[in-house]
């Protein structure tokens, strides 16, 4: 592992823990990896994750009804379901709009709590966070946005989705396309999308423009990013996965490097 310092983070004002990883191990760090901050949504990805693991077990199954009248599983996965960002009520029928919910993905955690009988953080605890080996995550807060972790943590997460252990390739394969083409939308901080193309928990990249991800990452580029300044992208065209953790809120400086950073990270440890 390289402990680096990537150009890009130079002025930037708050603390900039960066980490890259290759299907079998980290390649470079920015900064303290066993440092614990908040993830925001970064959290939604595990908790996919999560879900995707209790559909494998049988337990669950993507197309069973879940959240307000109509919608599934998978709706509350890929944001189609109508529930607002937050409260209860939805805001627009399922599958009309991909309206970006907290309140979905919460309701996806309690109706996956009720399937495998726990609490969802324990399930989360027992399924993936010990499993893989995430010792400095917690998982307590809420599922959409409470998550709490390292760089080192991320990272391991970042080779599980490039190598999957816990689920078959196929479901991650399932996770990582998008689901339910040309849904207009909204990517907070950044505008809205005629074609606001996201995963199972997972967003893609797509050709949304302007975007959090460098524009010489491909549109099959699947990640998040979160309201305390954190990321994770995963890029399978160079088997590389990489994460940025700033506990800060996100603001104008993160959208400012985050673009030239993550450029960086490919050419330095992308493959050709």
């Amino acid at each position: 592992m390289e402990t680096t310092t990537f150009a890009a983070t130079d002025g930037f004002p708050h603390p900039a823990l960066v980490g890259v990883t290759g299907p079998d191990e980290t390649l470079a760090v920015q900064g303290d990896p066993r440092a614990v901050l908040p993830l925001a949504s970064v959290t939604k990805p595990l908790t996919a994750w999560g879900v995707l693991v209790a559909i494998e077990r049988g337990l669950v199954d993507l197309d069973e009804p879940a959240g307000p009248p109509g919608a599934t599983v998978l709706d509350l996965l890929d944001h189609t379901s109508g529930m607002p960002m937050e409260g209860a009520g939805p805001l627009r029928p399922v599958g009309e709009r991909r309206i970006y919910s907290n309140a979905g993905f919460d309701a996806l955690a309690a109706h996956v709590a009720d399937a495998v009988g726990m609490d969802f953080a324990d399930w989360m605890r027992r399924e993936v966070v010990l499993p893989l080996g995430m010792e400095r995550t917690d998982v307590t807060g809420r599922p959409s946005a409470g998550a709490r972790a390292s760089i080192e943590d991320l990272l391991v997460f970042g080779r599980e989705v490039l190598r999957p252990t816990l689920i078959p390739a196929a479901l991650r394969d399932l996770a990582l396309m998008v689901s339910h083409t040309g849904l207009r939308g909204i990517v907070p901080g950044y505008g809205s999308f005629a074609d606001n193309t996201w995963g199972l928990g997972f967003e893609i990249k797509g050709e949304k423009s302007p975007h959090w991800l460098s524009d010489t990452l491909p549109p099959e580029t699947a990640g998040h990013f979160g309201a305390q300044g954190s990321f994770l992208f995963i890029d399978r065209s160079r088997d590389l996965a990489a994460a940025f953790l700033s506990g800060v809120p996100f603001g104008e400086d993160h959208k400012r490097i985050w673009p030239p950073l993550t450029a960086e990270i490919i050419t330095r440890y992308g493959a050709a």
